[in-house]
């Protein structure tokens, strides 16, 4: 099963420029982050917080950015 994290890749570029400031600000190596937006590797409970938080998104809106299937 592959996410898209397309909406979430705009809102990273949107508030923090660049996937490396935003990896930084949530404590992970822009490595460990290309991993996770190309879905070779799963965010955890704790940088989904993280990410929420840094990025101003409402918890509503998680499945939105993270839980949104892409489209075979």
């Amino acid at each position: 099963m592959e996410f898209d994290y397309s909406k979430l890749l705009g809102k990273i570029r949107e508030v923090f420029g660049t996937q490396t400031a935003f990896a930084t600000a949530i404590g992970i190596s822009y490595q460990s982050m290309s991993y996770k937006l190309n879905n070779q590797s799963e965010f955890t409970s704790s940088e989904i917080f993280k990410s929420v938080k840094a990025l101003k998104i409402p918890i509503r809106k998680i499945p939105l950015y993270f839980f949104t299937l892409k489209v075979q």
